[in-house]
């Protein structure tokens, strides 16, 4: 991970989805396309394709620089400050 940002860097273990929804699409009774996991605290929202675009929200609202993706088969990272993507 050399040419990644210091952010993706300093992970030393990967927060997981608990469960695979969107939580603040379940509350609001909406729909979402993809899920990714917030590297800080664990929160696990919605992608920017989906309607209400929560995990960029999210980012915006508490600064956590670093999420992952939530879907099966996918191994990425993606440093939301330095808008740095790196696989693991």
């Amino acid at each position: 991970m050399e040419d990644t940002c210091q952010h993706i860097r300093e992970i030393t273990e990967l927060k997981q989805a608990g469960a695979y929804v969107c939580e603040e699409c379940v509350k609001a009774g909406g729909s979402w396309v993809h899920l990714r996991t917030c590297q800080t605290c664990g929160i696990t929202l919605c992608c920017d394709s989906s309607p209400q675009k929560h995990m960029t929200k999210h980012f915006h609202a508490t600064g956590h620089p670093v999420i992952i993706s939530a879907e099966p088969g996918e191994q990425w990272f993606w440093c939301f400050k330095d808008e740095v993507f790196a696989g693991y």
